[in-house]
């Protein structure tokens, strides 16, 4: 026998099917597919501006010191850093559109509580609603 707040989840998750038309579910994905389009091509301009730097920094070494190595260390990391943020953001655009394929776009994870509207329009890859969020950055 299912626990009852397995059962509320269930039926909120059926009724976000029925609630939502196809009109704006396909909406929501041509907005998640632009969003990951983009950050597929900034990720992919980043990547080349990283190639072109790194050569350009094995070209420009000679009579470098410790400090100008440290210099070129810090801000090659710092692009790496910027490029790997670029990409966990393309993974939850990614992981979004399947949830909407799934039927459990707009719903939180953990709870199963509708996702307020507001919070989908300002990060449409939000999988936590407010509470949730908030009690997980406090961890």
């Amino acid at each position: 026998m299912a626990k009852p707040a397995e059962t509320r989840t269930a039926g909120r998750k059926a009724a976000a099917k029925s609630t939502r038309s196809a009109a704006e579910t396909e909406k929501i994905r041509a907005a998640l597919a632009a969003r990951h389009d983009e950050l597929r091509a900034e990720y992919d301009q980043t990547l080349s501006e990283i190639t072109e730097l790194q050569r350009d920094r094995l070209t420009d070494s000679a009579g470098d010191d410790q400090a100008d190595t440290g210099t070129k260390t810090f801000e090659r990391e710092q692009e790496i850093s910027l490029a790997n943020s670029i990409l966990e953001r393309i993974t939850q655009v990614e992981r979004a559109l399947e949830r909407l394929d799934e039927g459990g776009y707009g719903w939180c994870e953990r709870c199963g509580n509708p996702i307020p509207v507001e919070r989908l329009a300002a990060f449409p890859s939000a999988t936590l609603c407010v509470t949730c969020k908030q009690l997980e950055e406090r961890r």
